[in-house]
């Protein structure tokens, strides 16, 4: 699935140094693109991923078990969360920004 989107929408990953990062190498290989790895307890370092989780808990609370949640209930706020309008990208929203540079 991650070799399906357009190479000039990622440019850098960062992970966190989780065990489910153990084979980077085949990220960036699919992606062509650079990884980094945030320092341990700098959540800062990956702002946009943190922003994205404050985002979920809007919906479900820390430590919840996503894969218990309906999965449409969890599409449809998905759906809710793809199109709000963030700063970061000059407040259009994230799906806005996908389909605009993938078109």
């Amino acid at each position: 699935a991650l070799g399906k989107l357009p190479s000039e929408l990622v440019k850098t990953i960062t992970f966190d140094r989780g065990k489910e990062f153990a084979e980077y190498e085949k990220i960036e290989a699919a992606l062509g693109c650079k990884t980094y790895f945030c320092d341990p307890y700098c959540a800062w370092q990956k702002g946009t991923n943190e922003n994205t989780n404050g985002l979920l808990r809007e919906f479900y609370p820390k430590g919840m078990d996503l894969s218990e949640v309906d999965p449409e209930e969890l599409k449809k706020n998905l759906n809710l969360m793809n199109n709000r309008p963030r700063k970061c990208i000059k407040y259009k929203t994230p799906k806005e920004e996908l389909l605009g540079n993938s078109s």
